[in-house]
């Protein structure tokens, strides 16, 4: 379909739902909320759309006036400077309207899980692992989302060997997704007498949070265990059997959760985690089906997949998916220049589906 005709759809479709609800035809209070959702998403792509068909009005009526042989030399002149302006904005906005009109990625209003790991590079690897969840936390506090650890493994140095979040807030997921993968650190660790560089690494997994109507999970499905929290070095830190590992049968994915004294909330928290992966991993398998042939342009967003590394020596952050190259380590660290990353990140994504024409 021609971009003038997909214009026209969208016009039609938000004239008909401004019609339902003005009329009251959803009398069904969830039908109607999700109209509403719909009719708002549109209201920028319909104003965006006015605002194209306005500027192309407005350029036929300049060439008009500039063709016009009554007109005098010096409005002919202030025409053409004003049709060039016009003539140089209708392919920005054509192309912002494109965008628009891109398939939604259905996860990126949702809330997300954060899973970091330490990989390798032992002790340093660990702390590696805390820098990078204080550059996420840090980066929520900036945008106003809310940070909930849900479980934590210290190395016992000020480190992790996997803490687990939920973030909540505007557009989690969408701002995220393109974390997942291995980031790597080259730095000289504070335990190094010598001063030499070492290479670290640590994984992050980035799951947009289901609800529980996206996944059904049987409890036939489930083999729930309680044990007794343990904490770091194995010492015990509760004395009733308040920690839960589940795990789900079909799928072999298991969860621990030991962070609450309660063990009702320690399940709570593990059902939320084994729900987002069972989640994505439904996600991934249909992503797989759509474009088996092919691979996204900024990477699959697989664990195992090296995305960016963090150089202290010479102060930068590399993300070698898109060859972007920041010198602002601390600042992206700050959660401050990590905006930079994921706005190339996101405008990538963008152009390698304007360009596949998905």
């Amino acid at each position: 379909m021609s971009l003038e005709g997909k214009l026209d759809r969208v016009v039609d479709r938000h004239k008909e739902l401004e019609r339902q609800l003005s009329e009251g035809d959803a009398s069904d209070s969830q039908v109607y909320a999700k109209l509403s959702k719909e009719y708002s998403d549109l209201t920028p792509v319909v104003e965006t759309i006015t605002a194209l068909r306005n500027l192309r009005s407005e350029s036929e009526d300049l060439s008009s006036l500039i063709e016009d042989s009554d007109t005098d030399g010096d409005m002919r002149e202030m025409a053409e400077a004003e049709l060039q302006d016009l003539k140089l904005r209708e392919p920005e906005i054509e192309q912002q309207l494109q965008i628009m009109l891109l398939p939604k990625d259905v996860a990126d209003a949702r809330n997300a899980i954060l899973e970091i790991r330490a990989g390798t590079g032992g002790d340093e690897a660990g702390l590696f692992a805390a820098d990078l969840f204080r550059m996420y936390q840090r980066y929520a506090e900036l945008r106003g989302w809310k940070v909930e650890v849900m479980n934590v493994s210290n190395t016992g140095i000020g480190g992790y060997k996997e803490i687990i979040a939920s973030i909540s807030g505007r557009d989690v997921f969408a701002r995220l997704k393109f974390e997942s993968g291995v980031h790597r650190v080259q730095r000289v660790p504070e335990t190094e007498s010598s001063g030499r560089i070492h290479t670290s690494a640590a994984t992050v997994a980035v799951l947009p949070e289901a609800e529980e109507v996206d996944i059904e999970i049987a409890d036939i499905d489930l083999r729930i265990d309680t044990y007794r929290a343990s904490g770091p070095g194995g010492q015990s830190v509760n004395t009733t059997d308040s920690a839960v590992r589940i795990t789900h049968l079909p799928t072999g994915l298991v969860v621990t959760q030991q962070d609450e004294k309660s063990q009702h909330k320690n399940r709570a928290k593990a059902m939320r985690v084994l729900r987002a992966r069972l989640y994505e991993r439904e996600r991934q398998l249909q992503k797989d089906e759509r474009a088996a042939d092919r691979r996204s342009q900024i990477g699959t967003g697989d664990r195992s997949e090296r995305i960016r590394t963090y150089n202290f020596p010479q102060g930068r952050v590399t993300d070698h998916r898109i060859g972007l190259t920041l010198h602002k380590l601390e600042k992206v660290l700050n959660g401050e220049a990590l905006d930079e990353v994921v706005d190339a990140l996101v405008t990538e994504d963008q152009a390698a589906r304007l360009a596949q024409d998905i």
